[in-house]
């Protein structure tokens, strides 16, 4: 298990985000995000949970302090974890949150920034309703409205054309495919989606690391009861499937996409020298969590054994 002090922590580092930026939002939901794989996964080794605590220690220090500029804000990555005052929790609040998500989710937002924050406090607080009070509440609506007029997110289309937002994208019929019509659904295609093009090297939309969170995250608003919202971020999830798949493979600019030696559920992938570069050090944990959120839905032991391999090119 990880330590409980992580996940209130993560909670307020979520709820005190909105004052430094959407962006400032990757730190609190790495930390807690951490906390669950450590819950969901009690089974595993010790060592695998003081890997992760270490990559936790790491966030909070600040070490990936890129996420919004701390002069403007005024804040540092570690004062976003400081605590709130006490106050009275009260379970119903939490509603506010879906809410507030209602107003971005059905377009992707920042390649899924908004219902992944947003699901990942949803669960936190659910599950822990001590921290339900109104000013963290509040704070974590505040920072899930600050992606209402978000662009979808920014790709790589090769040096010729440079980056793009999603909304200078025009999807053609050669990407797209039927609408979901179900959550199993939505896991399926993401789960294909991993396994064909791990090994591709593409660059934006948040990769799969995103593509996997937000779909996870799909599943544990359903799974917590908001089954509207989640019904409504169906098509929110398609189009970023389908802006990843407009993607180029600059392979031969950018170079081959790595793959890790071991699996991260194994004691000898954190004894390493972890790459942190390109947001890896909360990307890693995020996706953690979220890759193994999702593997509950696959059924078919060959696709559960495709799936776990092209993960290793995430955990690199």
């Amino acid at each position: 298990m990880i330590d409980f002090d992580y996940l209130y922590k993560g909670i307020y580092g979520l709820a005190n985000a909105h004052k430094a930026g959407t962006m400032a939002g990757h730190l609190g939901a790495a930390v807690v995000a951490g906390y669950f794989f450590g819950e969901d996964q009690s089974e595993l080794p010790k060592e695998i949970f003081k890997g992760i605590e270490g990559e936790l220690k790491r966030v909070i220090a600040g070490e990936e302090g890129f996420w919004f500029n701390t002069k403007k804000a005024g804040l540092t990555p570690t004062d976003l974890f400081k605590p709130f005052p006490k106050e009275d929790s009260n379970e119903d609040l939490i509603t506010s949150i879906a809410t507030a998500l209602q107003k971005s989710v059905g377009q992707t937002r920042q390649s899924g920034h908004n219902i992944i924050f947003a699901s990942i406090a949803v669960r936190a607080l659910h599950d822990h309703e001590d921290f339900a009070t109104p000013l963290i509440v509040t704070g974590i609506s505040k920072l899930t409205e600050g992606f209402n007029n978000a662009h979808a997110g920014r790709g790589y289309y090769g040096r010729e054309t440079g980056w793009l937002d999603g909304n200078q994208v025009t999807l053609t019929d050669d990407n797209n495919f039927p609408r979901y019509e179900s959550i199993q659904q939505m896991v399926d295609v993401t789960i294909d989606e991993l396994i064909r093009t791990a090994a591709v090297k593409k660059q934006g939309f948040g990769g799969l690391w995103h593509i996997i969170n937000h779909a996870a995250a799909i599943t544990e608003l359903d799974r917590f009861g908001y089954k509207d919202v989640a019904q409504q971020a169906l098509p929110a999830h398609h189009q970023h499937i389908r802006l990843w798949r407009s993607l180029p493979d600059v392979e031969n600019e950018l170079g081959a996409v790595v793959k890790a030696e071991h699996d991260p559920r194994e004691p000898i992938y954190w004894e390493g020298m972890l790459k942190r570069d390109e947001a890896r050090l909360t990307h890693r944990v995020k996706t953690l969590y979220g890759f193994y959120t999702l593997r509950r839905f696959i059924e078919n032991a060959a696709t559960k054994t495709r799936a776990e391999d092209a993960f290793l090119y995430l955990m690199a």
